[in-house]
Order: C-alpha cells, then sequence, then structure tokens
C-alpha cells in the first residue's frame, strides 16, 4: 500500500497506538481522519496534528458507526484505508456478580463488533476505490486464553478469525486486509488495572507503529513483532503451559489485589 497518498480512517486515534499511528502516517504524508470517544481528546489530538480531521464516534455503538459512515464518505470520497484500532481491555474476574450483562460484554462490542459493523458500513466504499485497505487490530493474546482478561482474549480472537474469513473473502479484489497483531504495549489500555504488568515485557507503541508502517508499505498481510511470532508458535507447541504460566498465574494477584 503507498500510504503516502492515502486518506485513512483510524478508530481510537487519540491516544496509545492509534495517537502513534497518527503521528507516524502524518509523517509518511497521509491524509488522516481521526474518531474517538471523547471530544476533549479529539481537541487535543487536533491542536497536535492541525492536519487531521476528527470526528467523534463510539464504535460500540450502531448509529455512531452509521453517521460516521456517512460524514466520512460524503466528505472525504478518496478514503481507501480504515484502521480498525478502538478498543477496551479489563482484567475481569468472571465470578464477580457485580458485573451486569451489558457491562461484562463492553469488550466484545468495542473490539469485535465495532471492526465488524466498521467493515459493513465502509466496505462497499473501499470496493469502489483503485486501491484499498481494512487494517483490523487484534492481539497476541488471540492465540492464547488470557484469564486475566477473559473478555478481551475472547473478543481478540474473534477479530482474528474473522480477519482470515475477510480476507479470503475478499481475494482478487482491489481492498487489501491486513491483520497488526501487538504484544503487550505500553499504553493508557492499562492506566486503570489494579495490578500493573511489567512494562520490561512490553513493547513501546513508537516500535510497534514502525513496523506496522512497513509492513502496510510492504504488503505484509499479517504484521506480527518478534515477541508474538514466539507466541503464536508457544501456543501451537504448549498451550496449556503457555496458558498457565504466562496469563492465569497473573490472575491470582489480580484477585487479590481487587479484594483489598
Amino acid at each position: 500500500m503507498n500510504v503516502a497518498n492515502s486518506t485513512i480512517l483510524i478508530t481510537g486515534g487519540t491516544s496509545g497506538i492509534g495517537l502513534e499511528l497518527v503521528k507516524q502516517l502524518s509523517q509518511q504524508g497521509a491524509n488522516l481522519i481521526v474518531t474517538g470517544r471523547s471530544l476533549d481528546a479529539l481537541h487535543q489530538t487536533k491542536r497536535q496534528f492541525p492536519n487531521v480531521q476528527v470526528f467523534q464516534s463510539d464504535v460500540s455503538k450502531s448509529k455512531d458507526i452509521e453517521q460516521l459512515y456517512k460524514d466520512v464518505t460524503q466528505q472525504f470520497p478518496a478514503l481507501n484505508i480504515i484502521i480498525n484500532n478502538a478498543g477496551l481491555m479489563r482484567l475481569i474476574d468472571l465470578q464477580d456478580t457485580r458485573l451486569d450483562s451489558e457491562n461484562i460484554v463492553r469488550e466484545i462490542n468495542t473490539n469485535l463488533t465495532g471492526t465488524i459493523q466498521m467493515v459493513h458500513h465502509f466496505l462497499p466504499h473501499l470496493l469502489k476505490q483503485k486501491s484499498a485497505a481494512i487494517v483490523n487490530v487484534s492481539s497476541a493474546i488471540a492465540f492464547m486464553a488470557y484469564s486475566s482478561a477473559p473478555i478481551y482474549s475472547a473478543s481478540k480472537a474473534g477479530v482474528h478469525a474473522y480477519t482470515k474469513a475477510l480476507r479470503l473473502q475478499l481475494e482478487g479484489t482491489n481492498v487489501n486486509v491486513f491483520e497488526v497483531i501487538p504484544p503487550g504495549v505500553n499504553t493508557n489500555l492499562q492506566n486503570d488495572w489494579v495490578l500493573q504488568p511489567n512494562p520490561g515485557q512490553m513493547m513501546d507503541a513508537d516500535k510497534l507503529v514502525k513496523e506496522v508502517v512497513k509492513g502496510l508499505s510492504n504488503d505484509t498481510l499479517e504484521i506480527k513483532p518478534g515477541p508474538v511470532k514466539v507466541i503464536k508458535l508457544a501456543s501451537r507447541i504448549a498451550p496449556d503451559f503457555i496458558e498457565r504460566n504466562l496469563g492465569h498465574r497473573e490472575f491470582e494477584k489480580f484477585k487479590q489485589l481487587s479484594k483489598q
């Protein structure tokens, strides 16, 4: 993909990986459209990057996506890439009865349903472009059951499977389907966690996005940094060991901290 001459929509583009995508894709010369739930965060992003266009939109809400599609395609008919980056990750004890049914599926609605609905609405427009792409952000946790964040783990596994199916269906069209598979990344996703991850085991957002931009430019359909390749391989060879020793041992610490 020639990102320099592309018009790109980035969901969740006001912080973390999304904001770093805005920074690095701006440097490449792309025309950028940024969405987010917080109007204050959008205004701050606009001040930091005056050339980007911002729209307040929540990908977990169908009506927001419908309105976003109408507004963006009308105002920016050259749109040819969407990056489904908006995400939500929480540490959850599934035995916690304080979470109602609407709350428990928040990550599904944001990470998975939001991605599917964005593609559903924007795909007809993208198919009309000379060269187009859909970029879905999943996670290394898509390859393992991470018991501390069970809904997030399930939603990202869904994004991974959906992206592979979408790529197969769109073979022979002008729309390339990319999947970005990050490892743990130092972002604001973890700000409210009672159990903070070890920063030394996390990847910096700027390094991840550098690989993403390179992967898009080289048409690498699965963009996965080195640590992800190791996790993916290990999850095939010894899935029980990986799930218990990399993920589940943190769950007991989380339960103890949650009671304090």
